[in-house]
């Protein structure tokens, strides 16, 4: 009987625990009105939604369901929109979601129900017992004994008021009235985030290609926003650096179809694109929303070979292997479908081939690029254009403190295309220099580079010669 009554008093327990939440008042996805999400680029988003509130004259506990779960708590803010102002007292954001192990682990001291079934009969019996440990499994203290590990199945009287079963914002606040009132909360929240990606498709002649952006933004927030104001923010913001834990990728992928293109207008430093219609962002969810396009921009290709500037203050040893030469693209930001902000992300390349099938060529990652700039890809390296580079003399003319070095270089070009090619030679000049001997003038890019413009016969060859002097 003592063993009974003292199992009987601690069931009770866990009523008495549980009930702070009891004269809460939902407000869930169902109350919200007006939704608005502002993403930036990096895992950041501002949302701002309006909830329908029924309030006691007084203190009221508002539970406000189905908020991120990646919400920064301290940037949180309810005001009133109808009504008289609301005074918030206290807030508090519960995040930890019920499981199983969580339940149990909350129960911890406290008293369960276990339901045995025998297996013969089907016949449940049921005890009560104290939980002392969730460690590395469970164990159960009984009223004659103690057990390890779950020998049936647990029930439990209630559920903790801070452990619920979606992420949850209560605010504890005084309404000098009763009655309905609209109130916009906003807050920011990690697990949003979006970037740009650009389709490019080269033309047969490379000298126009076709470009199409995409806005691709992904929801890992914990909660999905139904027919949101959608806005993303193109610029890079200062914060303050947090930790954010990494989360599993996203579960779906949804290719939107076409749609008008996206609002642009400039606030502060930055670049806001504004979706003209509301879309619905689903939680573990990846969107695409057209952001531009463009018909024959014209375009430049360039073959590209880069020196190093230890060239020319050692002697090196035979270089005479063939050195890659890389392929760019550059085209203005400029008139026609053109002259916008372009938002950082990747421009990946297409071309077709004699079927008409589209390959893929290469991709290269932008940065954000104000209209009327310059944007340079990197294709990859050229196949059938090649350069062998060779030292064919080194002098040391004056030694330390103050050497002066000579340096002479053959670099040969081979051409195995059908057309024929201008290969840009770029070579990175140190200290004091000056061309003592070319045999092609040069130009310089700058105060320390030298500049060719090599031109390279269809199935053919090029030579280049030149010696420098250095201090």
């Amino acid at each position: 009987m003592r063993a009974m009554a003292s199992a009987l008093l601690l069931g009770v327990l866990p009523w008495l625990t549980f009930s702070a939440a009891a004269n809460e008042r939902i407000s869930g996805a169902d109350s919200r009105g007006e939704v608005a999400v502002a993403i930036y680029n990096d895992s950041l988003a501002l949302i701002k939604e309006t909830r329908r509130l029924d309030l006691e004259r007084g203190v009221n506990d508002i539970a406000l369901r189905d908020v991120s779960a990646k919400m920064r708590p301290e940037t949180a803010s309810l005001r009133a929109l109808t009504g008289a102002p609301l005074r918030l007292i206290e807030q508090n954001f519960d995040f930890d979601l019920l499981t199983p192990q969580k339940l149990l682990e909350k129960y911890v001291g406290l008293t369960v129900g276990v339901v045995r079934t025998n297996p013969a009969t089907g016949t449940e019996t049921r005890e009560m017992a104290q939980v002392l440990a969730t460690n590395n499994g469970t164990v159960l203290r009984f009223a004659d004994r103690i057990e390890t590990g779950v020998p049936g199945r647990l029930t439990f009287p209630g559920v903790p008021a801070n452990l619920r079963d979606r992420p949850t914002l209560v605010v504890k606040l005084d309404s000098p009235g009763a009655g309905r009132q609209v109130a916009e909360l906003s807050y920011l929240s990690g697990g949003l985030s979006w970037k740009a990606d650009y389709v490019a498709e080269l033309g047969t002649d490379e000298t126009k290609m076709d470009l199409a952006g995409w806005v691709t933004l992904t929801n890992q927030s914990g909660t999905t926003y139904e027919n949101a104001k959608l806005q993303l923010v193109a610029g890079d913001v200062n914060r303050v650096q947090q930790d954010f834990a990494r989360q599993p990728m996203a579960k779906t992928m949804v290719a939107a179809a076409p749609m008008r293109e996206m609002a642009r207008e400039e606030v502060f430093d930055y670049h806001l694109y504004t979706l003209g219609q509301p879309t619905t962002i689903r939680d573990n969810q990846t969107k695409q929303v057209a952001l531009l396009s463009a018909a024959a921009v014209p375009v430049k290709k360039e073959y590209l070979l880069t020196g190093e500037a230890w060239y020319y203050q050692s002697q090196a040893s035979d270089l005479g292997q063939k050195q890659k030469i890389a392929v760019f693209l550059e085209f203005d930001n400029a008139g026609g479908d053109l002259g916008k902000p372009l938002p950082k992300g990747v421009v990946r390349v297409y071309k077709k081939d004699s079927k008409g099938n589209a390959i893929f060529i290469g991709e290269d990652a932008i940065d954000h690029t104000a209209r009327n700039d310059k944007v340079r890809l990197k294709m990859g390296n050229a196949f059938d254009v090649t350069a062998t580079r060779k030292q064919t003399g080194f002098k040391v003319i004056a030694g330390r403190p103050n050497p002066v070095y000579e340096t002479a270089w053959r670099i040969e070009f081979n051409n195995a295309k059908e057309q024929a090619v201008t290969v840009k030679v770029v070579e990175p000049m140190p200290g004091d220099w000056e061309m003592v001997g070319e045999s092609q003038r040069h130009a310089k890019g700058d105060a320390h580079s030298a500049v060719w413009q090599v031109q390279v016969p269809a199935a053919g060859k090029s030579v280049l010669e030149y010696t420098v002097r250095s201090r």
